[in-house]
């Protein structure tokens, strides 16, 4: 679960992490009362799961409160990135001196929490990894022996962070770790981290994922699914338990398996087309997971073809056959539907069928083969 900024710094508040004094506004009104509360000048900052704010115009500096009433009254209702802002964060504005990054993830390969650390922030650290990766100073963690603060002073260091905010900066390291591993998140990211002309270091923007496997312990994460404004086709896959990440592409695709799916995807691309969905299956391709995976894939205006990529290992492609066939009579499909299946009982599998083929519903004898036809196929 993705947290907005301002629900992000309500976050980090919480364990101690500063931020900058601020309210939360759905209205005009509102943004006047929090720039009021927090003191001017006021950054008035637009509320949207999605990078680009700024450049879009969603992120204005105010010195007064006509200039809040304007930019407010400019950015609520603005689209970034296909995102509707529906509420801003109205902070008091910083001084600032320096820019870092800070962040905390899970390193699955390492088995190990990463921490990631850079004096270059501010910007995307996808850029950063890029253009210099030796900026970025990265600290695997124990779970098990945690962060000390000796630890993270001497990971600033490493980071080349200037000597001034070096204390404060480890300090607090470890209370960005405390708040990833205590408030079970999945990424606790600071980017920027300032250093203002005060002297103050502190959290100038919040990144914070949680972890929904984690929800039992957090009753109070039902707030924040409360606001999430989520992908309707995402939200309409998770009421029916499918693994599903809304794309922007037209080739819809559903696997078994998510190393598969991202194959497929990788596939769809490298043939000219453009995939609309991730959409994993697992192992239970029957006819209540092929109708619901159908139905969602189908819902979406933007598919032109559909591509069902199926391995039979475990499951068994004659009962993934008889899926299909069963959902195709439940559920009325738009898009014409490329089938690649191979695997345990392919044969069968393909018996089954084989009286049902036709130009909408077309089958193919390996994944490359299927893509091509599906794009052609969307691309028509």
């Amino acid at each position: 679960m993705d947290l907005f900024e301002y629900q992000g710094k309500q976050y980090f508040a919480r364990f101690g992490i500063p931020t900058s004094a601020g309210g939360v506004a759905d209205t005009v009104d509102e943004a006047l009362a929090a720039a009021e509360a927090a003191g001017y000048p006021v950054v008035v900052k637009a509320q949207v799961k999605v990078g680009g704010r700024g450049k879009a115009g969603g992120v204005k500096l105010a010195a007064n409160a006509d200039e809040v009433r304007e930019h407010a009254g400019n950015i609520l209702g603005m689209d970034i990135k296909g995102h509707t802002v529906h509420r801003v964060w109205v902070e008091h504005a910083s001084d600032i001196a320096k820019e870092y990054y800070a962040s905390f993830t899970l390193d699955r390969p390492a088995k190990l929490h990463l921490g990631m650390l850079s004096a270059e922030g501010g910007v995307e650290i996808e850029e950063v990894a890029v253009t210099n990766p030796e900026a970025i100073a990265r600290l695997h963690v124990n779970p098990i022996e945690g962060l000390d603060l000796a630890t993270a002073t001497k990971w600033v260091a490493e980071a080349n962070l200037d000597p001034e905010a070096r204390e404060q900066a480890a300090a607090l390291l470890v209370q960005l770790y405390t708040c990833y591993v205590e408030g079970d998140c999945d990424l606790a990211e600071i980017n920027p981290l300032i250093l203002t002309t005060d002297g103050e270091v502190k959290a100038l923007d919040a990144k914070v994922t949680l972890d929904e496997n984690a929800s039992f312990r957090h009753p109070e994460w039902e707030d924040y699914a409360a606001t999430d404004t989520e992908d309707p086709r995402e939200k309409m896959a998770k009421e029916r338990g499918l693994n599903y990440i809304g794309l922007e592409g037209s080739v819809g695709i559903i696997a078994n398996g998510a190393g598969l799916a991202m194959s497929t995807l990788d596939v769809v691309n490298q043939v000219g087309g453009s995939a609309a969905n991730f959409l994993d299956i697992g192992g239970g391709a029957n006819a209540d997971v092929m109708a619901a995976a159908l139905e969602v894939i189908n819902a979406d205006p933007a598919v032109r073809a559909i591509f069902v990529n199926i391995f039979g290992g475990i499951t068994r492609v004659d009962e993934v056959a008889n899926g299909v066939v069963a959902a195709l009579e439940r559920v009325e499909i738009r898009s014409p539907i490329v089938l690649r299946l191979d695997g345990t009982n392919a044969i069968e599998g393909r018996a089954i069928l084989a009286p049902h083929l036709s130009e909408r519903l077309v089958a193919e004898a390996t994944m490359l083969e299927a893509a091509r036809r599906v794009v052609a196929l969307a691309g028509n």
